[in-house]
């Protein structure tokens, strides 16, 4: 018996891979929007307090400015930078920190002539190719205070008091400096070779990092977080048995000035920083919740130098917003906006929905917040998502009210409502927000 011909079967086509996000950029949801904007209106307030101006410099920087500035050997050049060449052929960076790019802003437009010393801040993000992290990501987003050109103490202690006053808005509690120095081109030489001295017949009990670290930076071997170099570090020489007396005198000036203001603070005698730019003052900023910084900065006298200016004493600090974020949610602090209300506009029919962006406009012109969900055709539905938006007053336009030159008022918490005359529907919505 023949057998029947089966139906050839459709194969069904391939599906398409959905994009999704490059590993490490994370995406900034409106779930979170209400973090982000909090930080944003306290940021641009606290730098107006403190007599910081805005500076804001560019994504792309010259691969070289960072190579020169933050230097070869560290973590960031050789690990982290995202480098790339122009079709010109130029080599250039995604920019991993915003202070080299500062300096080089600072000496490329003579912001000296601004203001001396030129107090700035910054807002934007920062990439660095290392593997993520509690509370950073590749790409992440630092608030940044800078003082450049002058080298008195107590601009590091303005600075200090500038991030201390960003989390104090903010509301978080128990936030720790710690601090140290780390000396100068007079003194640093000699601790250096005093820690390659004592870490020489150590070598092999270092991590492979750290084995590295102890040839290009040795400084950076009292950083590092591996519990056999922890442990080595313990009984490593500090530096404050080594500055000469200038910095000496001006870590005892800015302790006095940290003191003074009743700021609670830890010195670390083996806090030392990642970038080579860094002299005499550093510091971490830390609560107790969470063992990463929420930021941290130092003294920079050199790096203007190193980028082809004249000497430049300058002070800085980078505070990390998502980390903020994280530990905020760590000490449930919810981020309290003062929101402005907003009215739901609601029309329907076809008359009244062709006249409602006209009307919507109108009360926009006037500074009243309007949302609205004119795709949806019934008046329950649109007012249904005047309750999720917790709107305090619904307008209802139909075509009677577009007949009529009119429109009802309602309140969406009482549900009284009332019909004004289009003239006066500006004056009575105002009447009812205050």
């Amino acid at each position: 018996m023949p057998k029947e011909k089966t139906k050839k079967q459709k194969k069904s086509p391939p599906k398409v891979q959905a994009f999704q996000s490059v590993k490490g950029m994370a995406d900034i949801l409106p779930k979170d929007q209400n973090w982000w904007r909090m930080l944003r209106q306290v940021g641009f307030s606290v730098s107006e307090l403190h007599d910081f101006y805005f500076i804001e410099t560019p994504i792309l920087e010259p691969a070289g400015l960072f190579e020169a500035g933050v230097g070869q050997s560290t973590d960031i050049v050789e690990k982290q930078m995202y480098s790339f060449k122009t079709k010109g052929g130029d080599l250039v960076v995604l920019r991993p920190e915003g202070t080299a790019s500062v300096m080089r802003s600072y000496l490329e437009h003579h912001l000296g002539y601004f203001a001396s010393p030129l107090k700035v801040f910054y807002y934007g993000p920062m990439f660095r190719y290392e593997k993520p992290q509690a509370g950073r990501e590749r790409q992440f987003h630092q608030w940044g205070f800078e003082i450049v050109g002058d080298g008195d103490p107590v601009y590091d202690g303005q600075i200090i008091l500038a991030a201390l006053s960003f989390y104090k808005a903010l509301k978080l509690k128990n936030v720790k400096v710690k601090i140290n120095s780390i000396g100068c081109r007079v003194c640093r030489p000699n601790y250096r070779q005093r820690l390659k001295d004592y870490y020489n017949n150590r070598r092999d009990k270092l991590c492979r990092d750290c084995k590295e670290r102890y040839e290009k930076n040795p400084l950076r071997l009292l950083d590092c977080k591996e519990a056999g170099c922890v442990e080595l570090r313990a009984k490593a020489p500090i530096i404050l048995d080594y500055l000469c007396q200038n910095c000496n005198n001006h870590l005892k000036s800015v302790l006095e000035l940290i003191e003074d203001n009743g700021i609670n603070y830890e010195p670390d005698p083996y806090l030392v920083r990642g970038l080579d730019y860094y002299n005499r003052t550093v510091f971490e900023f830390y609560i107790p919740e969470v063992d990463y910084a929420l930021g941290a900065g130092g003294r920079y006298d050199y790096l203007s130098e190193i980028l082809g200016g004249r000497l430049m004493p300058s002070v800085g600090v980078a505070l990390g917003l998502e980390r903020i974020i994280e530990a905020m949610k760590i000490q449930e602090i919810p981020p309290h906006l003062k929101a402005k209300p907003k009215i739901f506009f609601a029309a329907v029919g076809d008359k009244a929905k062709k006249a409602s962006l006209k009307l919507m406009q109108e009360l926009r012109e006037s500074n009243i917040a309007v949302a609205e969900a004119l795709g949806k055709k019934s008046l329950k539905a649109q007012l249904k998502s005047a309750d999720k938006q917790k709107a305090p007053l619904a307008m209802i336009f139909g075509q009677k009210e577009a007949f009529e030159s009119t429109v009802i008022v309602r309140d969406m918490r009482s549900g009284a409502q009332e019909t004004v005359v289009l003239n006066r529907m500006v004056e009575e919505v105002k009447k009812r927000l205050h």
